[in-house]
């Protein structure tokens, strides 16, 4: 016991002084005064709190941010488990190039991938180029700086994630359990509903929860495919802290994403669970 408490220790001491230390700093910021040219006055006051929660410009960019992350994570999980399932199931000897396939695009950064989605959605890019060589629409699509563009570039980024964390756990479910109630007469709805769900709840929680916090704190994608007037709440923090330079409100509106993203994940989290009792 004492040689575990022993390894444990050090990453304890790492996590609070590496992570809980900054963002109580940055909380204690977060109730101080922005004054130009003064840049922070210390004080205890809640108007960057009441400047968010007043300001109708501030809840639309909260709204946008949870309906995009929403969406994001439900299309990551529609796609993700069939495919998830397909890779946990087969006995191809190119499985491990199947994984390799689906952990690939990790290896590339956001800002890369988003150009990607730059080039095809783009006025000129693959998608209206090819729609308009074929005669199907005759002026092309916008689709660059949409909410569209930013969902797709979202669901590119995350579903590998989803992917790998619902492979994992349909590996460990025997398939002898589907076997059984297929030959009971179960037809193949029945069987994902009242075996293989119930059974992967543990990876589709782990699997939602982590796609919706990365889609809540996207930046890069937002930025490159959203366009200078599509704010998320990522995006925002980072306009307050580096080009407002106003750190008490960018302190208040980090935590009001954070604590917005905990709440929400908790509440996806028991949704995903209650609909395993069912």
């Amino acid at each position: 016991m004492k040689t575990g408490q022993n390894l444990v220790a050090p990453a304890t001491i790492f996590v609070v002084v590496g992570l809980l230390g900054p963002m109580l700093l940055l909380f204690r910021y977060s109730f101080n005064q922005f004054i130009p040219g003064k840049f922070m006055v210390d004080g205890l006051t809640l108007a960057n709190y009441v400047k968010f929660f007043t300001d109708p410009y501030y809840y639309a960019v909260l709204g946008r941010t949870i309906r995009v992350a929403v969406v994001c994570t439900v299309a990551c999980l529609v796609a993700g488990f069939p495919l998830a399932y397909v890779l946990a199931r087969t006995q191809s000897r190119y499985k491990n190039l199947l994984v390799i396939a689906i952990v690939l695009p990790l290896f590339v950064g956001n800002a890369v991938r988003s150009a990607g989605w730059i080039v095809v959605f783009g006025n000129k890019g693959a998608l209206n180029s090819a729609l308009m060589g074929l005669g199907l629409i005759k002026s092309p699509f916008e689709i660059m700086y949409t909410e569209t563009a930013v969902i797709f570039g979202i669901i590119s980024v995350n579903l590998p994630f989803m992917v790998l964390t619902l492979q994992g756990v349909i590996e460990g479910i025997g398939r002898h359990l589907e076997e059984a109630a297929f030959n009971l007469g179960a037809p193949p709805w029945a069987v994902f509903r009242r075996v293989l769900w119930p059974l992967a709840v543990p990876g589709i929680s782990a699997g939602v929860i982590l796609t919706f916090i990365l889609a809540m704190n996207a930046y890069a994608t937002p930025v490159l495919l959203g366009g200078p007037k599509f704010q998320m709440m990522g995006p925002l923090v980072f306009d307050q802290f580096l080009q407002q330079n106003n750190w008490p409100f960018g302190g208040a509106v980090a935590f009001i994403l954070m604590t917005v993203t905990l709440l929400l994940s908790a509440a996806a989290n028991l949704f995903v669970n209650r609909k395993r009792v069912d």
